[in-house]
């Protein structure tokens, strides 16, 4: 009987090990029980995540106080969400533009597609990936160029980035990806760190190129649609490729998979999404910016903070941190702000890898915080309205050539605590928008990718009008100075995050 029982255990435990070598031989995993949130995320409390809510609802003081323009924060901890505020304007259920978080999500494509040997690996020349163009400044060192290349910002193509210009001057020409292959070359490859934001829309190109659908297809495909992600705006150029370096739309919620996937070194449910030896690339560091900040593929690393983090990133305030030994996901949306202070007060919050006693105090106060936040300010009186108000009133003004091709505009007041601007656009587009005056500013569907925008407005003195055209969820917050003097107007144009700015004149239309 117990040499039987011998003989059955080691049948046992030969088909066990002979399971696990095919796993490994295929790269398939085993089932899990892991939670995962593709059909929705689960919440908790701070506490039973480790982490106090007394200090994060401090972060909300701080953020009030400091009139902080941040427009959503979400914590995820051991795969929970903890905290999940939105501030006014922007709503809960919107898409938000990532920015340059864009490029982490194409560095991921190139990763999958490597995985499914659509691409033979980073080394692989771009050149190669087109044989078919035409490629001006064609030299030894292009020819040397390589994917890895354009995931680390050290291709050395001659890219500037101040100002994005060479991003400005891709999007004016006619094939986007050929202006950025007929670059000269301004170093050897690999030489120096150059951030080039059209680099990574070559690298959308190569996937459409290898793929034979567009990034945002092959994301629906094999990453969002796995990971329950079923809305997202991704424009393409004119050529239909995604853009590479920017401008995908996803909600914040959606955001936190991304870096949950990210978390868990590309795995998802019992799928390996993204390759594990790809992750744990792109997430080392590659090159090094000329401020001292890290590269690896597509992401921000900050290996030498403590604890160490990785980053998508975008400008105005967008981030997705992800910290793998706190088991913490971070999403940031916002219009031009600097997350690095909110993160402190998430950084002390986190007290322990085990939970907590709850914090019914605490909890109280997070609550109230995150249900004030949603609300706009109240209303205030608004300012009498100067006598110039009257003659301006209705009248359209014809502009001059502007950074952000505004054909004419014209207000109309009625000495209430709202105002009406009119926006005609030299591509035919006509705006017509409400103006909170009482310090609250009046939402209005239809922006960009049909997204909402928000304005407000005040006399700054009796010639002076300022108001602020807010994207909100895209990002830019343009401001518009208008001195009004006899048939003409004086527009100073500023947006917050620094992308455009300028001034020019305007005359009445007879």
């Amino acid at each position: 009987m117990m040499n039987l029982l011998k003989r059955c255990l080691l049948l046992i435990f030969t088909a066990l090990l002979a399971a696990a070598q095919v796993s490994a031989q295929t790269g398939q995993k085993t089932p899990s029980t892991k939670y995962w949130p593709t059909q929705g995320w689960r919440s908790s409390s701070p506490e039973a995540q480790g982490m106090d809510s007394a200090k994060l609802a401090e972060a909300f003081d701080y953020i009030q106080q400091q009139k902080v323009p941040i427009h959503s924060l979400l914590i995820v901890r051991n795969g929970s969400i903890v905290l999940d505020a939105y501030f006014y304007p922007f709503q809960a259920d919107q898409l938000h533009d990532g920015a340059s978080m864009t490029k982490s999500v194409t560095s991921t494509l190139i990763g999958i597609a490597i995985g499914q040997h659509k691409l033979s690996g980073v080394s692989e020349s771009v050149l190669s990936l087109f044989p078919l163009r035409t490629i001006a400044n064609r030299d030894e060192r292009k020819e040397h160029v390589t994917i890895e290349q354009l995931l680390t910002m050290t291709s050395n193509l001659d890219c500037r980035s101040q100002h994005e210009i060479t991003l400005t001057e891709m999007m004016q020409s006619k094939d986007w990806v050929k202006f950025m292959l007929d670059l000269p070359m301004a170093n050897d490859p690999g030489n120096k760190f150059v951030y080039c934001s059209g680099g990574m829309h070559l690298l959308s190109g190569i996937i459409s190129q290898t793929t034979g659908v567009s990034a945002l297809e092959f994301a629906r495909r094999e990453l969002f649609r796995p990971l329950g992600i079923n809305d997202a705006v991704w424009p393409t150029d004119p050529n239909g490729i995604t853009h590479g370096w920017g401008d995908l739309h996803l909600r914040p919620r959606d955001w936190a998979k991304l870096g949950y996937l990210w978390l868990n070194q590309g795995r998802w449910e019992d799928r390996q999404l993204v390759p594990v030896d790809w992750m744990e690339t792109a997430i080392q560091v590659h090159s090094r910016a000329s401020w001292g900040d890290q590269y690896g593929y597509g992401f921000w690393v900050h290996a030498d903070r403590n604890p160490p983090e990785f980053e998508a990133l975008g400008r105005g305030g967008q981030r997705v941190s992800v910290l793998p030994a706190r088991n913490l996901v971070v999403v940031f949306t916002g219009g031009q702000f600097e997350p690095g202070a909110i993160g402190r007060f998430i950084g002390q919050s986190v007290k322990s890898d085990q939970p907590l006693p709850e914090s019914p105090s605490g909890a109280a106060r997070l609550a109230k915080a995150i249900n004030e936040v949603k609300r706009p300010l109240a209303a205030q009186p608004a300012a009498p309205e100067p006598p110039i108000s009257k003659t301006v009133s209705g009248k359209s003004y014809q502009l001059e050539s502007n950074p952000i091709d505004l054909k004419s505009v014209s207000m109309t007041f009625s000495g209430s605590n709202e105002a009406v601007v009119r926006l005609e656009f030299t591509d035919g587009r006509i705006e017509q928008r409400p103006i909170g005056l009482d310090g609250v500013p009046r939402i209005s569907p239809g922006g960009r990718f049909g997204l909402p925008v928000a304005l407000k407005g005040a006399w700054e003195s009796n010639d002076t009008f300022v108001f602020n055209y807010n994207e909100v969820a895209n990002i830019n917050s343009y401001s518009f100075r208008m001195t009004f003097s006899g048939v003409d107007v004086s527009v100073q144009l500023k947006e917050k995050t620094g992308l455009k700015e300028g001034k020019f004149h305007g005359r009445q239309s007879r």
